[in-house]
């Protein structure tokens, strides 16, 4: 398939497929529609980051940091 033929299929312009061939990139929206000409569209699921897990270490340190700890007297032997 040529870069016009591809263009015609998204319906974008010639000079937005050659700007995402070269990584010159080009809007979101003319992205997408190249993607879909191609029928690649799993290739969008890649821009999409992964669902944030359902236990955080971070933010069950920081919630750790904020709640005050018991203190403890420390005892020398002697």
């Amino acid at each position: 398939m040529t870069q016009e033929d591809l263009a015609r299929r998204a319906g974008v312009s010639l000079g937005a497929v050659k700007n995402l061939e070269s990584g010159a990139g080009a809007n979101l929206t003319s992205l997408v529609k190249v993607v879909r000409a191609l029928g690649r569209e799993d290739w969008l699921a890649a821009l999409v980051p992964p669902p944030e897990p359902a236990v955080s270490p971070i933010r069950m340190l920081r919630e750790r940091q904020k709640t005050p700890r018991e203190r403890r007297r420390v005892r020398r032997r002697g």
